[in-house]
């Protein structure tokens, strides 16, 4: 601003200074002619503060000092130097699977310091590449998140994506937050029976020899449940049976056992309707039938043994396989040794050559005579000789 003071005395009594209450980061630069200049002495933050009442006294310097004062209204004009800042970094939502269209599951939100166009806000979802575009959308002005099309928690169970709030200033500024949907299960499976096969076109059988005691194993139903939790816990239960007190069905096991001993008047033939339930709500249920067979074809020696029998150590076959490693790493240590010691025995034993007497020649293969191989010479010659002849004597 620009502004003058004047002081209707003369001399001392009319001459003037100026100053600004308060610590403020505004100055008065005196022009010419009883003229100021209000600038300011630092940067400035419309965020920080939004506008200034400087307040300016005018004193002169007269004996008796008189002064008066002015207030000048100044106020920040905003730039768009503030991006939009997130509530949250990462935002987390849930939804049921098998969820309506377009269900909204939340929303995001994301403020800005600016004023005006610089402060307000738009909302979209960031696209990643190489990755699919969930199957979701953001209110661009509300940040409302929404779930387009059912979704089935047995394909994806949760997943993240990006979403982008930027502000209209010029250039507009942008920040981002992860937003992470959790889908959650809806019972929506019933069990499925692995065994016995659950192809209805052939009807499994089992053989129960006829002195089987209580409690001896018949079969064991195996089933599984695609959804989680609670919803995929399981229980069995005997539906029907041709003799309702014969066998009995375990709660959690599935196995299948005799409750009491066999009986001659116990049919043959004895069918088993076997019903598997989850714990879902509403619980979901499926049915397999077993078809049990009493034959005579087991002596009770077998019976026996296979009752005495103790149950299958799962660690067995490892421990088998280590004991067979085990067994070979020493029959081989155990071959080289016996070979080393062969190979240094034979090398220690003397040659046949080496036990008999060595003759460089025989007479008999010498061309000055004839004489009978039995005798053998030693021919040597001292350094020097030039003669090579010589001559057996008797």
């Amino acid at each position: 601003a620009l502004f003058s003071v004047r002081d209707r005395d003369s001399g001392d009594n009319g001459r003037m200074e100026c100053s600004i209450d308060g610590d403020l980061p505004f100055s008065l630069t005196p022009t010419f002619d009883n003229y100021y200049e209000l600038r300011t002495n630092a940067a400035l933050d419309r965020e920080r503060m939004a506008e200034y009442n400087i307040t300016i006294t005018a004193m002169d310097w007269g004996t008796t000092r008189l002064s008066s004062q002015e207030s000048i209204f100044v106020q920040i004009s905003d730039v768009n130097d503030n991006p939009p800042q997130f509530t949250q970094e990462v935002y987390t939502m849930s939804v049921m699977e098998n969820n309506s269209p377009m269900l909204r599951i939340g929303s995001v939100n994301a403020t800005d310091a600016d004023a005006g166009k610089n402060a307000r806000v738009n909302y979209t979802l960031v696209r990643q590449e190489g990755k699919e575009q969930p199957d979701m959308s953001v209110n661009s002005e509300s940040g409302d998140i929404y779930i387009l099309h059912p979704l089935d928690y047995e394909e994806v169970r949760a997943f993240e994506v990006k979403v982008r709030a930027a502000d209209s200033g010029s250039p507009p500024l942008s920040t981002q937050a992860v937003l992470r949907v959790v889908v959650r299960d809806e019972n929506d499976n019933a069990p499925v029976v692995l065994h016995p096969s659950p192809d209805s076109s052939t009807v499994a059988g089992e053989l129960v020899p006829r002195w089987a005691h209580a409690g001896y194993l018949v079969a064991k139903v195996v089933a599984v449940d695609a959804d989680a939790g609670q919803n995929a816990w399981l229980s069995y239960e005997l539906a029907k049976a041709t003799e309702p007190g014969l066998f009995h069905v375990g709660l959690h096991s599935g196995e299948v056992r005799t409750v009491r001993a066999m009986a001659e008047r116990d049919a043959p033939w004895q069918r088993l309707v076997v019903l598997v339930r989850d714990r879902g709500q509403p619980p979901r249920s499926t049915t397999t039938t077993l078809s049990i067979a009493l034959v005579d074809g087991f002596s009770d020696a077998h019976l026996r043994l296979s009752e005495e029998a103790p149950a299958a150590d799962p660690d067995g076959p490892l421990t088998l396989y280590l004991i067979t490693c085990l067994a070979c790493v020493s029959a081989v240590f155990l071959a080289t040794v016996v070979a080393v010691v062969v190979v240094k025995v034979w090398r220690a034993r003397p040659s046949e050559a080496e036990t008999l007497p060595t003759f460089p020649k025989s007479a008999t293969e010498s061309t000055a005579g004839s004489l009978p191989r039995s005798y053998m010479y030693d021919v040597c010659f001292t350094t020097g000789t030039i003669n090579s002849e010589f001559q057996f004597l008797r």
